[in-house]
Parts: C-alpha cells; sequence; structure tokens
C-alpha cells in the first residue's frame, strides 16, 4: 500500500496545538497563510506518494553501490533528487536572501516528515544539507557564505558533517583529523567514518563540514575547529577528498555511508579556530531535532502499512459473532494498533509544539521559548526515536509470520528505524544531556515551570496528573542528588518519562481542543471523536508507566551498579 500523508491530523496539530497562527504573526513568517501552508502540505504529500514512495521498496533491496571511490545511488534516486530540488523543497525555510522560501520551521517540520516517512534512506541527503547550511549561516565569513549557502540552499550541492573517527566515536576530544594553515586555507589530512552522503551522484558538488584540529591547539574538545572541505573546488578542480568505501548496514541501504579520506584536502576555517565543537551544535542540534522526526515518520509509515494489513486479513473468529473476520476486529490486534496510533499522534504533536517554540525563540528573540527547545530537543530525539522503535517492531507483530518476510515491507521500518537511536547522539548521550545539563546545571527551574504548564490540563487525563508529580520527584532527586553514578543509571529511564508525560500533556491538549471544537458543530465529529478516544487510551496504556519509571529512577541506580565488572563474567 501507498504512504498516504496523515494531512488531517498535520493540520489539527498545525493550528489547534503548535499555533500556526501566531507564528504567522511573528516578523519575517507573514506568508505562512493557512492558504499558502495549505497549498505546500498538498503538493509535499503528492511529491511523496507519487515521487518518493514508489522508490523506497526498491531502493531498499538494490541499495547504494561504491566502485573505485564513486557511489551509485539506487535507480530512480537522481531523478526524485532533481525533482526535489527543482520544486523548492530543499529551500522551505530559508531566508529569501540566500533563495529560500523564508517559511517558519513549524511549516517545514510536517513537509519533512512526509519525506521521512515516504522514503527515510532518501530524506537524510536533505537532512544534512540543511543543517550544513544553518552552521555556515550560523559562523560562516561573508566569503563563505556567498560562495556555498546559495547553490546549498538550491539543492545543487549537498552538506555533510564529519565528525566520527575510527577512534572517536562520541567521545570527540579524540579527534586526530589534522588542519595545516597554507596561505588563505587550510590543508585537512585524516579519516572520517560513518559520514551520511559522504559520496553520492545526485548533486554536483557535497560540502563536507569537518572537524580537525590545527598543529597549535589544545587537547581535548577545546582544540577543535570546523572547516568547510568541498568535493570540487572552485574552478572545477577535484579536492583530494575520497570514498574509500561504503557501509554494509542493517537499514536504510540506499543512503550511503561513507568512509571519507582527507589527503592534504583544501579547507576552509568556518569561525575562528579551537571553536569547531560549539559551531557544529549548531548543525547537531538541527539534526537531533530532524533525527526525532523520523521516529514520529517510521511510526506514521507503520502504523499505516499495519493497520491496511488488518483491514484485510481474514483470520480467526469474533468471540462474540463466532463469523471469520479480519484481524482488526481481534482486541489484542486493536491493542497492537491502538499502541501505534496513539504514540504517533502524541510525538507529532510534541515534535510539531517544539518548531513552533524554535521559531519564536529565533524570530521572536524569546528566552522562555529557547529553554523549553533546550529542554525538549533530547526527549524529541531520544523518546520518539525508542518509541518509533516499539511501534516498528509492533507492525512486524501485527502482521504475523508475514511481519518477518522482506516483501510485505513492514520490516524494512524495523530495519531503518533501528539506526536513529544510535547516530547524531545516542539515547544515553541524549538523556546524559537531559539530566546533567538541561535538569541538573539550572537547578531543575525550566522542567519545574514546564510541569507547571502540564498542571493546568492535568485533570483532563486523570493519569497525567500523576505523570506529573513522577517527572517532579525525578527533579527533585536529580537536582539532590550527591551520587552522579546513580543519577546517570537512571537517565534513560527518566527521558523515557519525559517523553511519555510530554506525549500525554500533548495528547490532553488534543483531547481538549476536540470537545471544543466539537461543541461548535465541527462537520468532522468522526475524527475529533476518535481524537478523544484516543487521548484517553494514551491515558490508560501509556501513561500508567510514569510512577513504575520514576521508581527506576529514584531508587534503582545502586541495582545498576551493583555488579564488579568481573561479576559479569561469573559462570
Amino acid at each position: 500500500m501507498s504512504y498516504i500523508a496523515p494531512l488531517k491530523d498535520m493540520r489539527f496539530v498545525l493550528n489547534e496545538l503548535a499555533g500556526l497562527g501566531e507564528v504567522a504573526k511573528l516578523p519575517g513568517y507573514e506568508e505562512a497563510t493557512p492558504d499558502t501552508v495549505d497549498a505546500i502540505l498538498e503538493e509535499a504529500s503528492k511529491f511523496a506518494s507519487e515521487v518518493l514512495d514508489p522508490l523506497n521498496y526498491s531502493g531498499d533491496q538494490e541499495g547504494s553501490k561504491w566502485s573505485d571511490g564513486e557511489v551509485r545511488t539506487p535507480k530512480g534516486f537522481r531523478d526524485a533528487y532533481k525533482q526535489f530540488c527543482a520544486g523548492g523543497w530543499n529551500a522551505l525555510p530559508f531566508a529569501a536572501e540566500w533563495g529560500g522560501q523564508g517559511l517558519p520551521k513549524l511549516v517545514s517540520t510536517p513537509v519533512q516528515e512526509m519525506w521521512k516517512s515516504s522514503n527515510m534512506s532518501f530524506s537524510l541527503c536533505p537532512l544534512l544539507t540543511q543543517g550544513a547550511i544553518e552552521a555556515l549561516l550560523f559562523k560562516g565569513s561573508d566569503a563563505v557564505k556567498k560562495a556555498y549557502v546559495p547553490p546549498m540552499v538550491e539543492g545543487k550541492w549537498t552538506g555533510t558533517m564529519n565528525l566520527t573517527e575510527p577512534q572517536a566515536g562520541s567521545d570527540l576530544s579524540l579527534v586526530r583529523t589534522r588542519a595545516e594553515r597554507s596561505g588563505d586555507h587550510y590543508l585537512i589530512s585524516g579519516q572520517k567514518i560513518f559520514i551520511t552522503y559522504g559520496e553520492h551522484d545526485m548533486a554536483e558538488n557535497i560540502v563536507h563540514l569537518v572537524l580537525a584540529r590545527t598543529p597549535d591547539a589544545p587537547e581535548g574538545v577545546k582544540g577543535i575547529s570546523l572547516f568547510v572541505v568541498p568535493k570540487v573546488l572552485a574552478g572545477g578542480k577535484r579536492n583530494s577528498a575520497r570514498c574509500a568505501s561504503i557501509e554494509h548496514k542493517l537499514g536504510i541501504h540506499a543512503s550511503p555511508t561513507a568512509v571519507m579520506v582527507f589527503d592534504k584536502a583544501v579547507g576552509y576555517l568556518v569561525g575562528e579556530e579551537n571553536r569547531g565543537l560549539e559551531y557544529m551544535f549548531i548543525m547537531m542540534n538541527a539534526a537531533r531535532f530532524a533525527v526525532g522526526l523520523e521516529g514520529v515518520a517510521i511510526s506514521e509509515r507503520a502504523f499505516q502499512r499495519a493497520l491496511a494489513y488488518a483491514r484485510d486479513r481474514m483470520q480467526g473468529r469474533d468471540l462474540v459473532e463466532g463469523k471469520t473476520v479480519p484481524i482488526i476486529r481481534h482486541p489484542d490486534v486493536r491493542r497492537m494498533l491502538m499502541l501505534m496510533k496513539s504514540q504517533t499522534e502524541a510525538m507529532r504533536a510534541l515534535a510539531y509544539v517544539t518548531a513552533a517554540s524554535l521559531d519564536f525563540a529565533h524570530r521572536g528573540n524569546d528566552k522562555k521559548h529557547q529553554a523549553f527547545v533546550d529542554l525538549m530537543i533530547p526527549v524529541v530525539k531520544g523518546w520518539s526515536t525508542e518509541t518509533g522503535i516499539d511501534v516498528a517492531s509492533l507492525g512486524v507483530q501485527v502482521h504475523g509470520g508475514m511481519g518477518f518476510v522482506e516483501e510485505t515491507g513492514a520490516a524494512q521500518y524495523l530495519r531503518d528505524a533501528r539506526i536513529t537511536t544510535i547516530y547524531e547522539g545516542t539515547t544515553g548521550i541524549q538523556a546524559m544531556d537531559l539530566v546533567g545539563r538541561k535538569i541538573g546545571r539550572d537547578g531543575g527551574r525550566t522542567a519545574r515551570a514546564w510541569l507547571d504548564e502540564v498542571g493546568k490540563v492535568a485533570k483532563t487525563l486523570p493519569q497525567l496528573d500523576a505523570g506529573v508529580r513522577a517527572v517532579s520527584d525525578c527533579v527533585d532527586f536529580i537536582v539532590g542528588s550527591k551520587d552522579p553514578r546513580a543519577t546517570f543509571a537512571g537517565a534513560v529511564p527518566f527521558l523515557e518519562l519525559m517523553g511519555i508525560v510530554a506525549g500525554g500533556w500533548q495528547m490532553a491538549l488534543a483531547s481538549l481542543a476536540s470537545q471544543k471544537l466539537l461543541a461548535t458543530g465541527n462537520a468532522d465529529k468522526p475524527f475529533l471523536e476518535a481524537k478523544i478516544a484516543t487521548a484517553r487510551f494514551y491515558g490508560e496504556h501509556v501513561l500508567v508507566q510514569a510512577p513504575g519509571l520514576r521508581d527506576t529512577v529514584v531508587k534503582g541506580g545502586s541495582g545498576v551498579m551493583a555488579l564488579s565488572d568481573e561479576q559479569f563474567l561469573a559462570a
């Protein structure tokens, strides 16, 4: 079955939860009128369904191929990318002065969700490009921005992020790639691994953002600088940056993951020396939000396929009527579908609301919204991707034995989803950021301010009030803890708790908005009644986990650290 963008739910979240009308009042966003946004969503839906979705399965089966330093993407990808750029999709969120359309993050977010749902492998190329553009706009010199940003916004050139090395994964203090000064540029030497779309055949040029050390740089993360290293230099000469191989992966087969070798490649400094990690985190935070959105997107796609199968598959007898029925009539299948539907809607709402706060923070210079964004980025990334794996796994289960067969497509979503909890910072790293930086450093003030907002609607879902108390207890524990090992042992369960409660907050608001719309005589009664029922299910089946997770965070640290290293090997 083909992907169909959930436009009705997207519009509901944009207008009733994320406040699109208020975002459109921000300076520079006046073009985001209801008619314009509707037109964008409709056209994006068509492109996702008609161009990208048909390439998803075939791209997975064929995969990208490496030969003598060159990478060939699967059949149809080059043409799809040309159409993507011609449609202006790459330019959607960027300012007009750089060739963009200047639309809010809130508008580009559902569009990106469609790309990710319909073809996650394809979507990774513009994801990295847009993150690279943001980093260059933030700290690139005027000359660098003028040279690189316009063709990247247009999509003629794509971008990458080169952090990881064989000996330096998430610990970037171990980066060894060197940058030697040579006139107005630097010569970059070293190896980078896991570089998404580090080499491909879809664009004229590839702009690598590379972390490296200058000869006199201090040790550790304080000695890292950021460089622009293009595949093709001005004048058409090929730079000495080459792809040594691509990885053979569990999923996202159509997306080439490159091993890049830089052999005195020409590079240009971004910003100041020794501040590269600071600049790269601009790109990293954009990428973390985008990867969190992948969790939403893969959940939506897995749900759609499972629902279609459950409606069609005749198996077993109705518990009351006794006749053979489609499996959607069986309570346990119904439970799985409702888990998929409710969590997908909760994740979507949280991601869109965070996107709106990004707009308020950037265009409205609103510090409260920025604090909320900082708090929620690790939750959107960590909780959405972990839940995306769970939802994709449920999709396989709904299919039964057929879900384990590649031809049904359900298995691909689970394979593709598995990387999302790993790249751009694992779930553990997101959780440590949440606990250490976003809760610990500010004494829990931002979290408590957010909990006050959640508490205002807690009566809508009975289980939400218990969720608020659970998060509050954990914040008190984290702020007051004197044992960092015990605190961080519960970091991932705390992130899960935050996600579940944040999702419940949005489901409660969705229920309230639906009740108000029904009271006005809104014609879409079935959709609004389903919203209310789905929120209730979320409370009864998802939010109820909150007290148990609180106990794990507050009381479970000692158990995590109880065994010595040697005792893990005890027979």
